[in-house]
């Protein structure tokens, strides 16, 4: 078994990553086009995609007190071999907005603001040389705008090149959003102090004291304020050529997962599907092929069980999880009941569609194609196709998928005022995967469709009874479960197929049917016959034939009362 590189799973310090020998995808190609593109750039990507590292890569590079270093950082790197005239000739200075208290009013996240300014400038002046006098200077300012302009012109009277980097500049804007709409206009909006900031910075420019800029982020969410303060940035996000700044392409996750597992009983391609399934399917341009998520490759890769040649327990690293949680918090932007339609459409009908929104004005209603555009910059959906001047959308792979039944889970708690105790349901759960017994389970989704709202219950139909159980299904990760996958031309409602690590009592076949009241008995004995004779059908396909350990049920309800048959 050959030896894998270290994984810098969690890594962004690009000094450590070079010089302790870690797996590192060469995205150093991207310093001579950036500098050939412009001095002043914006990039949006869904959290934990390599953004701080990639910062940290273009830091290292400009620092002139680096120069030393170059060849031990770079030298086996694209621009070690074709290095740029401006390697390692800027003073860098380094600003990372996120962990900004937004819960107590616009005055806490202001000094907030300013201390992630001032702290990194005394920093700065410290590593740079620059007089006591100065740094005590910049401790005196409590105006973020004021310490940006003296450290700005401190550079200019020295006679060097400033490059700022800014990382997560919408960190703590998200979270005001998502809190209280009146503090994030104030905080953002005209006359307010982030846009100040950004003036500051524009002004900088036109002063010739500041050179060159990166900022990155998650959402075009402040980018209006942004770019009315700074409106000479040019925007990568949606750029052709820098679609592939960050993330993984396939043939790169394949360099990976190849060595990872030599000596299994796996073939690498076929594991490349389930990575692809996981983790794959981020797409910003439409003629680009699609990217993925280099952290939760980075994960599996770290968790993967070379002795037992196993996959994760969990395929998503629960820290990532928590910060896509935390986004979910954007979903009550605007009309909650609307804004929930849009993620009942993803995940029944597959794709929404909507006018791609490149940056948002909250003093005007914030709609369906804001929402749908939000959720793109998030990573909760990804660019399928083009429809004349509309974009199709759909849910980019199986962990955001995950991540929206979670969410399912506690809206519907919220909107119907019920309660599903975690712990029973996954008993429930527990006795299907362990002892291939659905009564505890038809016993949850009988209870949560007994206590749906009128306005939910007045809806029901397959689709949404299927969005009800497989909400149910999702909260467990043991099986890897596929809605209406398509099997020899036929789909199957639901398919829970065992999954490594796990080793269950059983895979099984969901088939759901929805017999209305009104048709009485005699709907549900012909909703009952339809379905028992779709299973029958379903059995007897050459990819369903085979599978080992089969259960295949009939789930059948008029909205109120479920009914379980095993076809055996």
């Amino acid at each position: 078994m050959s030896t894998l590189p270290k994984l810098p799973y969690g890594l962004s310090n690009f000094r450590q990553v070079a010089l302790e020998d870690y797996f590192y995808v060469d995205r150093t190609g991207y310093i001579a086009k950036l500098e050939a593109h412009g001095r002043y750039h914006v990039l949006m990507r869904p959290r934990r995609f390599g953004k701080s590292l990639f910062l940290s890569m273009l830091e290292h590079y400009y620092d002139q007190l680096r120069k030393s270093e170059f060849e031990a950082l770079f030298g086996k790197l694209h621009v070690g071999q074709h290095p740029t005239p401006l390697a390692h000739t800027y003073q860098v200075l380094v600003l990372d907005f996120s962990g900004i208290e937004t819960g107590h009013g616009v005055e806490t996240v202001r000094r907030g603001f300013a201390a992630r300014v001032a702290l990194p400038g005394i920093r700065f002046l410290r590593r740079y040389g620059y007089p006591a006098s100065v740094v005590e200077e910049l401790r005196s300012l409590s105006s973020p705008q004021e310490q940006l302009t003296l450290l700005c012109q401190c550079v200019a009277d020295s006679g060097n090149k400033l490059l700022l980097l800014i990382d997560e500049y919408d960190h703590f804007a998200n979270s005001l959003l998502a809190e209280d709409m009146g503090a994030f206009r104030e905080a953002v909006g005209k006359g307010g102090f982030v846009r100040s900031f950004y003036e500051t910075l524009k002004t900088a420019t036109q002063a010739g004291m500041l050179d060159r800029f990166f900022l990155t982020g998650v959402t075009a969410i402040m980018l209006d304020s942004l770019t009315s303060g700074f409106n000479i940035a040019k925007n990568l996000t949606f750029e052709e050529d820098f679609h592939d700044i960050l993330g993984f392409t396939r043939d790169e996750t394949l360099t990976l997962i190849r060595p990872l597992v030599e000596g299994c009983q796996m073939n690498a391609e076929t594991v490349m599907e389930d990575v692809t399934r996981w983790y794959n399917g981020y797409r910003f341009h439409r003629r680009c092929d699609t990217v993925y998520n280099s952290d939760m490759v980075l994960y599996f890769a770290d968790n993967f069980d070379r002795k037992r040649c196993a996959y994760p327990d969990r395929m998503l690293d629960e820290n990532i999880a928590s910060d896509y949680g935390k986004l979910m918090a954007l979903f009550a932007i605007g009309d909650r009941t609307d804004n929930y339609r849009v993620l009942e459409a993803l995940v029944t009908e597959g794709e929404v569609i909507a006018q791609q929104q490149r940056r948002f004005d909250l003093d005007k209603a914030f709609g369906r194609d804001d929402f749908i555009s939000l959720l793109a910059y998030v990573g909760f959906a990804s660019l399928v196709s083009v429809q004349s001047d509309r974009m199709r959308y759909a849910i980019p792979n199986y962990v955001i998928r995950e991540l929206y039944f979670q969410y399912f889970l506690v809206e519907w708690e919220r909107r119907n005022q019920l309660t599903l105790p975690l712990h029973e349901l996954a008993d429930a759960l527990y006795a299907l995967s362990d002892f291939n017994n659905l009564e505890p389970l038809r016993a949850k989704l009988e209870y949560v469709l007994r206590h749906l709202s009128n306005r939910d219950s007045m809806r029901m139909d397959e689709k949404h009874l299927k969005v009800i159980l497989i909400t149910l299904l999702f909260q467990t990760s043991v099986w890897y479960l596929q809605s209406e996958p398509e099997v020899n031309r036929r789909y199957p409602d639901i398919l829970l197929r065992e999954r490594s690590p796990y080793t269950l009592a059983g895979q099984h076949l969901i088939e759901l049917k929805y017999a209305k009241k009104q048709d009485g008995e005699a709907g549900w004995e012909a909703k009952r016959q339809e379905g028992l004779e779709q299973i029958a059908g379903y059995r007897a396909l050459p990819d369903i034939a085979p599978m080992a350990k089969l259960h295949c049920w009939l789930l059948l309800t008029d909205g109120e009362r479920v009914e379980v048959v095993e076809v055996v």
